[in-house]
């Protein structure tokens, strides 16, 4: 064993839920472990999504000998693009499906020339630097999921993956359990665990535990079945070409990443449809309603994706109709329940039949659930347990999990991003946190919008803002009364006894100034007056903007 440190670093997905990533360095040498998103939260108006604040690495960024991304999903794959621009150098490792799926993301953003993609096999092996990864199957909701044993000289690391212990996976392929006999049998270090449903007691269902859901629906419908789920989703998709096969229904795709993903996953063979099943969501819309089904992307409350477009009635091709089934076929990701009842009540209004979980069992979780996480922690019986991905208090469940197992608590570590745990001589202690945040995504800009807009927008969305414009004459004088604009504060044609009264109050405010008077003690004097009087009439404070023309 040697004497110099291992050190881990959660960059992202411990204390949340999304934009998991993770570094392990050792003699200077680095490897990132996945590159996901989270999606925005409620008060981060106008955000597109946020990616992980990987700031500190980037003048480390020739030290950073590979990343390996564990599979598909959004919340480990969504960053990928701004890693590839941010780390050219550094080859990039995925299961077949899962490089496909990135492929898909990083020729979209033009940068797929700029990346060094190697497929690995579930049960490959790599040497990279300081460390052999073993790639190994653990069951997920998308097909191609591995957790990784890595070898340092530190000692043995076992990082699970997202992973449920399914019995009876759509494809047929359980996780691999000998792999993980064997690593106990070398004597674990440290085992990192998905912590996600580490709150929920038993264990998790089969993905195939839906399907009699699903056959049920299919049978019954005598309109279209609309099924929103992730893009990524693959294992869903086939699910549902399985029942529309047996209903006879025609299938067609919404979404662009919807779209794309299916048309790569067929071509690489993870998707088995008949031909002339699948048709153009045009040609859909003239087929009769009880012959067609379509999927389609949104089961977030995302409003630009198809469902939220579909719930406002603002989508090209598709309009929700009474007699359409719509299938949720997704749990809420914390923190998106709000948009997502939002977007069922819509649909409700529009004459849909809406199913969700726990209306109907239309989805089924893709994480393990306590008696799983139990048995991963008996089978690799590590030295030290860290709980990874999830909120601080799915964390906290999963640690206690470990010490019914008889883990030591001062063997356990519960962090969040941006506190290092170092492995030194076999012992580990935790370090002091490394400075960071969120990155927002806000259109084509990464990381140029920081909390000080966020606080600026959370003002204009709750208050609105007042615009004063303020005419001086030759003497420096007021020329006229001050002109009051506004937006999101009041309805200005039926407010013009308060716009009189605002006027009026920074027109008192500035009744003594002089061509000597500066501008920027102008509209100070302005706005502080402006804002007293509107507290005192109104009990807002909108963001007020004073213009000296």
């Amino acid at each position: 064993m040697s004497s110099k440190p291992l050190k881990w670093v959660p960059i992202g997905g411990l204390g949340e839920v999304g934009k998991n990533m993770m570094m392990f360095e050792y003699d200077e040498e680095i490897l990132l472990i996945d590159a996901g998103i989270m999606f925005p939260e409620s008060d981060m108006h106008g955000i597109d999504a946020v990616i992980p604040d990987y700031g500190f690495l980037k003048n480390k960024r020739d030290r950073v000998r590979a990343i390996i991304i564990t599979h598909g999903h959004e919340d480990h794959t969504g960053a990928i693009t701004h890693v590839v621009r941010d780390f050219p150098n550094a080859p990039i490792y995925a299961t077949p499906l899962t490089r496909g799926l990135l492929e898909v993301k990083l020729k979209d953003a033009r940068v797929l020339d700029r990346s060094k993609i190697h497929t690995i096999a579930t049960d490959g092996e790599i040497e990279v630097g300081p460390f052999r990864v073993e790639f190994f199957r653990m069951c997920h909701s998308i097909p191609d999921n591995v957790g990784l044993g890595i070898t340092t000289p530190a000692g043995l690391i076992v990082h699970s993956g997202d992973f449920k212990f399914d019995h009876t996976p759509v494809d047929g392929k359980p996780s691999n359990f000998a792999k993980l006999a064997e690593f106990a049998g070398r004597g674990v270090l440290a085992l990192f665990a998905d912590s996600t449903n580490a709150e929920i007691a038993g264990t998790t269902p089969s993905e195939r535990a839906i399907e009699p859901t699903f056959e049920h629906i299919f049978r019954d419908a005598e309109g279209r079945v609309i099924v929103a789920t992730f893009a990524s989703l693959v294992s869903r998709v086939q699910q549902v070409v399985n029942v529309c096969d047996v209903y006879g229904r025609k299938l067609a795709l919404a979404g662009t990443s919807m779209v794309e993903n299916v048309k790569m996953a067929q071509k690489m063979g993870y998707l088995d449809i008949p031909d002339g099943m699948l048709v153009r969501l045009e040609e859909a819309n003239k087929m009769k309603p009880d012959s067609v089904a379509i999927m389609a992307t949104g089961t977030q409350g995302e409003p630009s994706a198809v469902l939220g477009r579909m719930a406002v009635g603002k989508h090209p091709v598709i309009s929700v109709m009474p007699g359409d089934t719509i299938v949720m076929s997704a749990h809420p990701i914390p923190g998106n329940e709000e948009y997502i009842h939002r977007i069922i009540n819509r649909l409700f209004q529009r004459g849909a039949e809406v199913l969700y979980d726990p209306v109907a069992k239309v989805h089924v979780s893709g994480h393990a659930s306590q008696e799983e996480q139990k048995l991963l922690m008996s089978l690799i019986r590590p030295k030290y347990f860290i709980p990874i991905h999830g909120e601080l208090r799915m964390l906290k469940a999963h640690a206690r999990l470990a010490h019914e197992l008889g883990i030591p608590r001062d063997r356990t570590f519960v962090v969040e991003n941006g506190t290092p745990v170092e492995f030194v001589d076999g012992q580990a202690r935790q370090l002091d946190r490394i400075p960071g945040g969120y990155v927002f995504v806000d259109g084509s800009g990464v990381g140029d919008i920081g909390k000080a807009v966020i606080r600026d927008r959370e003002v204009l969305a709750r208050d609105g803002f007042v615009t004063v414009v303020i005419r001086r004459d030759r003497d420096g004088r007021l020329a006229e009364k001050p002109e009051i604009i506004t937006r999101g504060f009041v309805y200005m044609k039926d407010s013009e006894p308060l716009l009189q009264a605002m006027s009026q109050a920074v027109a008192d405010a500035l009744k003594d100034i002089t061509d000597k008077t500066d501008e920027s003690a102008i509209r100070e004097r302005a706005t502080e007056a402006l804002s007293k009087m509107i507290y005192n009439e109104t009990k807002r404070r909108p963001m007020i903007v004073a213009i000296v023309a």
